[in-house]
């Protein structure tokens, strides 16, 4: 009887656990660290879409939780942050370090033919899939997205319309080509955070900075600054990167999920949320504060006078630069980027 009752026992315990079916899969918690505030037109607009993008692909088995506003890691230290593993994954400026990425850096070039955010997203990722030695320039961090920002237009007191009101100017860009950009217009360039330019405008620390809209919407240059020179300065490109440890011990059906709505598809959405619509939010900011937004788009002829001053042969001493370093596929990078763009 002992052992009947033993068996009898044994199957209603089988049949209880059938009947429960499998224990559901364990939620995995992420942290995103950001330089940016919530609030502001890219977060709003890509970042925070993009978590819930995530979270819909893996069936809500990954929560991200964001640290905005530089609260977990400084923007200038959110590269060796990552790596580090002080957050899961990041969002990076890469011109704040241009000796990471040099190659990568062929998207920062002055006056390319870049469109819009959307666009020069699409080629940075291409690029990226396309050469080794670019793949290898993020091989410390897990890239999960690389994009561009719309063209960088001159925020300034002063309005810059031609080459004589560049000299002197103290304006504020990123490290690499865009550096050698100013020089070649005459003005001085000087490397700051971008979370630091509104008291530098403010107080006459430079004079102009160069900025997409999306960071004159989101740290308030309007109100100290009014002048707006048009022109496809440069872009400034970065990363959503993952630490790669974390990453690497995520299930391999996570890390498909999550690459399902990043990769291609994810530069192109935040290329174009993060950055091509934010015009529109700087004008909605601006009338609601009565600040005046003087607008002056550069003419062709004067744009093709910049370019060939300040672009085509930033373009070659870069080739030959990099070339020097040993990079042999330079110039098939920069011709990949532009053939790209004018498709």
């Amino acid at each position: 009887m002992s052992e009947k009752r033993n068996l009898a026992v044994a199957g209603l315990i089988a049949g209880v656990l059938a009947c429960a079916g499998p224990a559901p899969a364990q939620e995995i918690k992420l942290t995103l660290a950001d330089q940016n505030s919530p609030t502001a037109w890219g977060p709003s607009h890509a970042l925070q879409p993009w978590v819930k993008q995530v979270e819909e692909a893996t069936k809500g088995r990954v929560k991200i939780e964001v640290y905005p506003s530089q609260t977990l890691i400084k923007g200038v230290d959110m590269w060796k942050g990552i790596r580090g593993g002080i957050a899961d994954i990041g969002w990076c400026v890469q011109g704040y370090w241009p000796e990471q990425t040099p190659l990568s850096d062929v998207m920062s070039l002055p006056f390319l033919p870049i469109s819009s955010a959307e666009k020069g997203s699409e080629a940075l990722w291409k690029l990226y899939e396309k050469f080794p030695s670019v793949q290898k320039e993020f091989n410390e961090i897990q890239p999960l997205v690389l994009y561009t920002s719309s063209p960088n237009l001159l925020v300034s007191k002063k309005q810059g319309r031609t080459l004589e009101d560049f000299k002197g100017l103290k304006v504020r860009v990123l490290g690499g080509p865009p550096t050698e950009m100013a020089k070649a217009l005459g003005a001085v360039p000087t490397l700051i955070p971008m979370p630091d330019v509104y008291q530098s405008l403010d107080k006459g620390v430079v004079d102009g900075a160069a900025a997409p809209w999306e960071a004159v919407q989101g740290f308030r240059l309007y109100e100290v600054a009014r002048n707006y020179t048009i022109a496809p300065f440069y872009v400034a490109y970065f990363s959503v990167c993952a630490n790669k440890q974390k990453w690497q011990s995520l299930p391999k059906d996570i890390r498909d999920a999550i690459m399902s709505v990043s990769g291609l598809p994810g530069a192109k959405f935040w290329g174009k949320n993060f950055f091509d619509t934010a015009e529109e939010g700087v004008i909605e900011r601006a009338k609601a504060g009565n600040y005046e937004l003087n607008r002056y788009q550069v003419p062709p002829d004067q744009l093709a006078r910049w370019t060939k001053l300040a672009g085509e042969p930033i373009w070659d001493e870069w080739v030959k630069k990099m070339e020097g370093k040993g990079h042999k596929d330079a110039r098939d990078i920069l011709n990949t980027v532009l053939d790209s763009l004018k498709n």
